[in-house]
């Protein structure tokens, strides 16, 4: 997912992404050590998604402090 589109969620959908990507990059890492290749790509695209949720969560938190 694209920095733009993330930017583009609400706040309950952002929140909702976030914890559906943990949960699949927890399941990803028993994957991983079951020896999936696919695994590996793939929880570091998830770790990069996010990160770019909680960056844009945090942008909204200062934003709404400041």
């Amino acid at each position: 997912m694209k920095i733009k589109e993330i930017r583009e969620m609400a706040g309950e959908a952002l929140k909702a992404r976030e914890n559906e990507l943990v949960e699949q990059i927890f399941r990803g890492r028993f994957k991983k050590s079951l020896g999936e290749v696919d695994a590996v790509k793939l929880i570091r695209v998830q770790k990069k998604e996010l990160a770019r949720i909680k960056t844009v969560a945090r942008e909204r938190e200062l934003k709404v402090n400041v």
